[in-house]
């Protein structure tokens, strides 16, 4: 029996979140990619809190010329977020997703921004 994508990653998603637990010290960055929009948050799980988020809808972050750049900016945005919460450095957790294209350039985008992961 085959499995479906979204059966596959979430299987994947399980597989990695049994390694990856945001810490206060080191909290896990998130990733939820949708067709036309990508979310970020920071999560600490010890206390089951979400510090800080971002996401391509929100109003600080203008439209791109392509969902790449667009997530590349969501990127810079929760990183910004995160220093101003005082948190240096953080898990990176892709939810199943591949690290490639839209999931890829939202992480490059945080590092370039100052967040350690």
């Amino acid at each position: 029996m085959a499995l479906s994508k979204e059966e596959r990653r979430l299987r994947i998603r399980r597989r990695i979140r049994k390694t990856i637990v945001g810490t206060a010290d080191a909290p896990r960055l998130s990733v939820f990619r949708s067709n036309k929009e990508i979310y970020a948050q920071i999560i600490d799980d010890a206390s089951g809190k979400t510090i800080v988020s971002s996401s391509s809808r929100d109003k600080e972050i203008e439209a791109q010329e392509n969902k790449t750049s667009t997530a590349a900016a969501v990127g810079k945005s929760i990183a910004e977020k995160a220093l101003k919460a005082g948190l240096s450095s953080v898990k990176f957790d892709r939810s199943g997703y591949l690290y490639h294209g839209r999931v890829k350039s939202l992480a490059d985008g945080a590092r370039e921004a100052g967040l350690k992961f």
